[in-house]
């Protein structure tokens, strides 16, 4: 008989720490870690095992592209970190994780709503794919909170969040959307990338899928790309045969990757956030900085929403400097010895980018005027990162 998908045990009683060291171990036999197991053909014993399968081809090995035990032992590892979740699926990348989640609950005709601040791709998705398939798409103003009851229309059956935003840090008022969102029978989605379920549980607050980017802060090392959504019992169905139909499938070499990543994240994300508050409370200091946007100071237009339904922060965060534009960043980016220049964040090492949101948002003008550069603080030395930082103001000033 080919091998079972053991029930997932409850550690819902557990510690933070001690469920990220144990969940999905189970998929594991006489060893620490479950076994990477690279499969396409699955081989039955007899006509019996495959009518079987047939049957519940989720219950266990049944082909490849429905999993083996490395990617079960993520997949339950994940769904234990979020409260009331019924099942996570995995996918390529974390944009492959929104447009699945968004395609398993809209069809021709339905309208969706997206926050101002949703990170791009998300906008690209919906504004070029989902627009030909006669899905219509709105923003909406990232702090309306329950006034999203007068953005909604008949047609609005899905409402995609991100908080904080990844570009502009606004925080939403999610219990607040989702309040109204359920009232009336609307699928909310959010993009939890920034916080992970050990910073934010969305689906406590009333979310239906949570979404990770587990490139980032999850796997952690800047050398997988992954992405994830955990749904609760009444959308799990429909996410899972979304994420079938559509094919999407990873390699379990780089689950195991992300599940070595899940091992230390409360770790991980305990120095981030500790180097990452440390040092933009000295950017608040500094005379070439305006203000510094980071939902965990108390100068965030949003720290009181941050601090009701967040439990801690994580090491993303932006600036934005008092005079000059674009070009003159080009003097504070380019010669810091600490940041590498690049997209994404959340991996070990430290990322700098300038941001431009005037031509990306569409519905909001951005709360963030002035030349915006955005910091992912990852796990070096803090002192070390300021005193980078700190001659690359100085190089910035220079110029004026």
């Amino acid at each position: 008989m080919t091998a079972r998908r053991p029930p997932r045990p409850d550690l819902s009683e557990l510690g933070l720490g001690t469920r990220l060291a144990q969940a999905g171990r189970d998929h594991a036999v006489d060893m620490v870690n479950p076994p990477v197991a690279r499969a396409s053909t699955i081989l039955f014993e007899n006509l019996a095992d495959l009518d079987r399968a047939l049957k519940d081809p989720d219950a266990g090995l049944y082909y490849g592209r429905r999993g083996t035990q490395t990617h079960w032992a993520l997949e339950d590892a994940l769904t234990q970190l979020e409260p009331g979740a019924a099942g996570t699926k995995l996918f390529p990348s974390g944009v492959a994780a929104i447009t699945t989640s968004l395609l398993s609950c809209l069809k021709a005709g339905d309208e969706l709503l997206i926050t101002d601040s949703a990170y791009e791709p998300s906008r690209t998705f919906a504004d070029h794919l989902l627009g030909p398939l006669g899905i219509t798409t709105r923003y909406f103003e990232p702090r309306c909170g329950g006034e999203i009851a007068d953005v909604i229309s008949e047609d609005t059956k899905a409402i995609l969040l991100e908080s904080p935003g990844s570009l502009s840090f606004e925080i939403q008022d999610v219990p607040a959307i989702t309040a109204v969102a359920r009232a009336r029978g609307i699928t909310t989605l959010i993009d939890n990338t920034w916080a992970t379920p050990l910073r934010l549980q969305p689906l406590a607050l009333g979310v239906d899928i949570s979404i990770q980017a587990l490139t980032k802060y999850v796997a952690g090392h800047s050398d997988a790309m992954m992405g994830s959504a955990t749904a609760t019992p009444a959308l799990w169905p429909r996410l899972k045969a979304a994420a079938y139909r559509l094919g999407h499938f990873v390699s379990a070499d780089d689950c195991a990757l992300v599940l070595r990543g899940l091992r230390t994240l409360e770790l991980r994300l305990d120095r981030h956030e500790q180097s990452a508050l440390k040092i933009a409370r000295w950017l608040e200091t500094h005379p070439a900085v305006d203000r510094v946007w980071h939902p965990a100071l108390p100068s965030h237009p949003d720290h009181a929403l941050f601090c009701r339904d967040f439990s801690g922060s994580t090491g993303l965060f932006a600036i934005v400097l008092k005079q000059g534009s674009r070009p003159h960043t080009a003097a504070l980016i380019d010669g810091l010895q600490h940041f590498g220049i690049g997209f994404s964040w959340g991996g070990y090492e430290s990322l700098v980018l300038p941001v431009e949101l005037d031509r990306i948002r569409t519905a909001t003008q951005t709360p963030l005027p002035g030349p915006i550069v955005r910091l992912s603080i990852g796990l070096e030395d803090a002192d070390d990162l300021i005193a980078d930082l700190n001659a690359g103001l100085a190089r910035y000033q220079a110029q004026f």
